[in-house]
């Protein structure tokens, strides 16, 4: 028998060494099929935004300030290095499966026959136990252990990443409700200048009593609107300081100043760049565990080879009680080969291979959704930075008709709804253009974060 297992190990190991034993291969094939042609790549600037810091991406202090706490205290991003230490620890277990297991296990019996002189056996054995990795079953498993630590620190990177952009909005949308709010106050104050000249002119017959409620109106409105903001900033404050993991505080925030500078960027990412997101390579290494899961299975339809072992001190010699004790020495061979089993099996592989194909399609799915994400975030600031230059001649022309139909209405018999339409005209084109320059900024953000940016660093 012995002979035989000696024989049939080698034919086995060849039978079986071809598909248990290979490596993960990275996904070529799906990356080629949504790359496209190499003639549509981006420009350079893409890359140096994908590659800066987010630290040298970020210039303001006080935001660094803001993201520094958020990713030291922020608790989405520690559970996820969390989930890192637990993959760690997983790989080092699977590791340690590589070596022999040992166990001391004493034991001892006291027994008397018809109340005689009782006899004392005792066995202090230390047992020892390995498993013979010859069809990689131990090798696939760390491997896989391995591709899932992988797989945890890319989610950690993706957490730290949109963190980080999470941090940034925030701060730059109180920016923005800043400068909505001075903006709202301001036009407060000059309406209320507007609507004691209506007084005035009604109180002289210049003006009815219908003209200047109307405007009294607008000035209330615009009130309503100032708390409303007011509100917004708070909301705005509390969201940020429990991404911190802080208790609400006033946020200290520089103030806003629009983006003026223009960035040429060109729509068309290479895959190579689209590798840099935590998420798309979070996406391939679950197809590479799952490949190794598909080894296992593979593995499971060949013999396992265990060697155990004992060592120690023994009185119970066979029918033979002799004291003191002699040492004892014990070493076994087994293989295992699994016979009735094989349908059951069978449908382990199947099962398989159907998540590997199935995490596949997930990571072609991630990569598209990748490439689209950045050109959306492409157009976005392109769209954001033409809107800009016309909100800013919008802006120029509406001041110009607000103060010609005011002065029109304090001296001649202009009406005063010429006046009412165009300051409320500006008051809007005004609100317009500062939320348009954080829409321009966000693109900026979301490209950033669409290249993978800030998940290293």
């Amino acid at each position: 028998m012995k002979r035989m297992i000696f024989y049939a190990l080698p034919l086995v190991l060849m039978l079986g060494s071809c598909s248990v034993y290979k490596s993960y291969e990275a996904c070529d094939d799906v990356q080629l099929s949504l790359c496209g042609h190499n003639d549509s790549l981006a420009v350079d600037t893409v890359h140096s935004i994908a590659e800066i810091s987010w630290r040298e991406f970020f210039s303001d202090p006080k935001l660094v300030a803001l993201i520094d706490t958020a990713l030291t205290y922020n608790v989405d991003l520690r559970s996820a290095q969390l989930n890192v230490e637990q993959a760690e620890a997983t790989l080092k277990q699977a590791k340690l499966s590589y070596l022999p297991s040992f166990a001391f296990s004493p034991s001892g019996t006291l027994s008397s026959f018809d109340f005689g002189e009782a006899s004392k056996i005792y066995n202090i054995p230390v047992v020892a136990e390995w498993q013979v990795d010859i069809f990689g079953s131990i090798r696939n498993k760390k491997r896989r252990a391995a591709a899932l630590l992988e797989q945890s620190r890319d989610y950690e990177q993706a957490v730290r990443a949109q963190l980080i952009a999470q941090v940034a909005n925030a701060y730059y949308t109180l920016q923005m409700l800043d400068a909505q709010l001075d903006i709202s106050l301001s036009t407060q104050e000059s309406w209320q200048a507007t609507v004691e000249t209506m007084r005035a002119l009604m109180d002289i017959g210049m003006a009815t009593d219908a003209a200047t409620a109307q405007m009294e109106a607008t000035y209330h409105s615009i009130g309503n609107s100032v708390c409303d903001l007011r509100l917004q900033i708070h909301e705005v404050e509390d969201a940020l300081a429990l991404m911190l993991h802080k208790e609400p505080f006033e946020i200290e925030r520089s103030a806003y100043v629009p983006d003026t500078t223009e960035i040429t960027l060109s729509i068309g990412v290479p895959v190579d760049l689209l590798s840099n997101r935590p998420d798309v390579r979070q996406a391939e290494h679950a197809v590479e565990a799952a490949f190794y899961d598909v080894n296992s299975a593979r593995s499971a339809f060949y013999p396992s080879l265990t060697l155990s072992g004992s060592a120690g001190w023994t009185n119970n010699v066979g029918d033979v009680i002799v004291n003191p004790g002699k040492v004892l020495l014990a070493a076994t061979a087994s293989l295992v080969e699994p016979i009735f089993a094989q349908g059951s099996r069978r449908m382990a592989l199947k099962i398989a291979k159907a998540q590997m194909e199935q995490y596949r399609l997930q990571f072609a799915q991630t990569l598209l959704q990748a490439g689209s994400e950045v050109n959306d975030a492409l157009m976005e600031y392109q769209t954001a930075s033409a809107k800009q230059r016309g909100y800013k001649l919008q802006v120029a022309a509406l001041e110009r008709a607000y103060e010609s139909t005011r002065l029109l209405m304090e001296h001649t018999t202009t009406n005063y709804l010429e006046v009412l339409t165009a300051r409320q005209s500006l008051l809007s084109a005004e609100l317009q253009e500062v939320a348009n320059g954080l829409a321009k900024q966000q693109s900026l953000i979301n490209l950033y974060l669409a290249l993978g940016g800030g998940s290293k660093d």
